[in-house]
C-alpha cells in the first residue's frame, strides 16, 4: 500500500490520503512511494502464482489496500509479439512488439487512467476533468463511466472523430477547443476550483503513472526478471517512459533485477520534437514548440511537464531522442499492418520509421532485445486509410 507522495522535483512529501495534484512546494510532479524495504522480505516473483494478468497483479506497488476492489475493464497483461518480418528485414533478429492496442479502449492510456479513476474515486472525487489529444480521453471517458462518476474531457477540434464518438458513447461532456493539447488543459485549469472538479492531466496527479509503470514490470516478468537492451517508445507526455524508469527502480529495490537498464529511446515526430531537440542541445528542460504539427495526435504534445524526467532516464540509460517526419510514420503503422498483422497508431509507427536511423547511428545494435511499443490501435484513426497503399522498402 502507498506511504506517501514525494516530490520528483524537489523532494517535498506529502500524505497521500486525500486528493492531490501538484507539489505543494513546487508545483512538480508528485510520485506515490511505497515501503519497498519491507515488501523485499516478503514478497517474491513466486507470490505472482496463480494471479490474473494485469495492471492489478502488482497491487502490491499500487495505491490499494489490501482488501480493496480495483476498478478494472481488464487493462494490462497484453502480449510481447517477436517481430516476424520487420526485424529479420533490418538485420534485428531479437526485435519484439509490446502491443498495448489490445487494451480497453484500445491504447495504454487505459492502464495509467485504471489507476488514476480508482484512487480518483476511493479519495472523493465527485467530477473528472482531463486535456486530452485523443486515447487519454477516450479512456477516462470510460473509466469513469465503470466507476460512475461523470468526466469533462477538452480536447483539440483537430481530434480524430472515431475518438470524440468513443467519448461520448460513455458519457463524457467533451469540450472541443482551438489549438492543442496545451489549449485544453488550460481550458481545464481554468475551470477545475469553480466547478470542483479534479483533473487528471498527464503528471498532475500521481496516480495514472502508476498504472502505466507497469508495463516495466511486464517486461521484466515475461524476460524471465532480465529488462531488454532497448526500448524505443513514441513520446508525447511521456508518462509511460517516465513510469517504466520508476517500475525499474522498484523492481531493483525489490531485490527482482539488477541495476541493469535498457537504453531508452524516445521517439517523437519531427513537427513536433521538443525532448529531441533539448537531448540535442544538452538542456535538462524542453523548450515550448510554438507550432507543432503533426498526423499522429499523440505526439501533438508541444511541452511535458515530466521533460526532465524523460530527458534523465534517456541520458541515464546511454539512450537516444530522435525525430522521424509525418510520412514516415505513417508508413511505419502500416508496416506494422502489413508485415505484423499489427493495426497500429501512426505513434506506434515512429518507433517503425525510427529504427534504420538508430541502427545507422549505433544507438541500438542489431542484436539487442530492442522492444517497441504500439501504443494505440490503428482503428481510429482515419488518416491511416488516406494515407495510401501499404509497403515500404527496409
Amino acid at each position: 500500500m502507498i506511504e506517501g507522495l514525494e516530490c520528483a522535483a524537489c523532494g517535498t512529501w506529502a500524505a497521500a490520503d486525500g486528493l492531490r495534484n501538484l507539489c505543494p512546494a513546487c508545483s512538480g510532479p508528485l510520485f506515490a512511494r511505497y515501503d519497498l524495504e519491507a515488501l523485499a522480505r516478503g514478497w517474491r516473483p513466486a507470490d505472482l502464482t496463480g494471479r490474473a494478468p494485469g495492471v492489478w497483479r502488482w497491487r502490491e506497488v499500487l495505491p490499494i489496500a489490501p482488501a480493496e476492489e480495483p476498478l478494472t475493464l481488464g487493462e494490462g497483461g497484453t502480449p510481447l509479439l517477436r517481430s516476424r518480418s520487420i526485424g529479420p528485414a533490418l538485420g534485428m533478429p531479437h526485435l519484439a512488439f509490446k502491443d498495448e492496442s489490445c487494451n480497453p479502449t484500445l491504447s495504454f492510456k487505459a492502464r495509467g487512467l485504471a489507476v488514476a479513476i480508482h484512487r480518483a474515486r476511493a479519495l472523493g472525487a465527485h467530477h473528472v476533468a482531463i486535456p486530452s489529444a485523443g486515447n487519454a480521453g477516450s479512456a477516462t471517458a470510460a473509466y469513469c463511466a465503470a466507476a460512475g462518476l461523470p468526466c469533462t474531457v477538452a480536447m483539440p477540434f483537430d481530434t480524430p472523430a472515431p475518438i470524440l464518438d468513443e467519448c461520448r458513447a460513455h458519457g463524457a461532456r467533451i469540450q472541443l477547443v482551438d489549438g492543442t493539447i496545451a489549449e485544453a488543459g488550460a481550458w481545464i485549469r481554468e475551470r477545475v476550483s469553480a466547478e470542483g472538479w479534479f483533473d487528471v492531466s498527464t503528471l498532475r496527479e500521481p496516480y495514472r503513472l502508476e498504472g502505466k509503470k507497469t508495463m516495466g514490470y511486464e517486461l521484466a516478468e515475461s524476460g524471465g526478471w532480465e529488462l531488454p537492451d532497448a526500448i524505443v517508445y513514441p513520446t508525447g507526455g511521456g508518462t509511460g517512459l517516465i513510469g517504466m524508469w520508476k517500475a525499474f527502480d522498484e523492481l531493483e529495490a525489490l531485490g527482482w533485477i539488477g541495476n541493469e537498464r535498457p537504453r531508452m529511446i524516445s521517439v517523437q515526430a519531427a513537427g513536433c520534437a521538443p525532448i529531441v531537440r533539448a537531448f540535442e542541445a544538452g538542456s535538462q528542460r524542453a523548450e515550448p514548440v510554438r507550432e507543432p504539427r503533426t498526423a499522429a495526435s499523440g505526439l501533438k504534445v508541444p511541452a511535458a511537464i515530466g521533460d526532465f524526467l524523460i530527458l534523465a532516464a534517456v541520458r541515464a540509460s546511454g539512450g537516444a531522442a530522435v525525430a522521424v517526419e509525418d510520412d514516415e510514420l505513417l508508413a511505419g503503422a502500416r508496416r506494422l499492418a502489413a508485415e505484423e498483422g499489427i493495426f497500429a497508431s501512426p505513434e506506434a509507427g515512429a518507433t517503425v520509421a525510427a529504427l534504420p536511423g538508430l541502427l545507422e547511428s549505433g544507438a541500438i545494435d542489431p542484436e539487442a532485445r530492442t522492444v517497441c511499443f504500439v501504443t494505440g490501435h490503428g482503428i481510429k484513426y482515419p488518416v491511416l486509410c488516406e494515407a495510401g497503399p501499404a509497403g515500404v522498402s527496409s
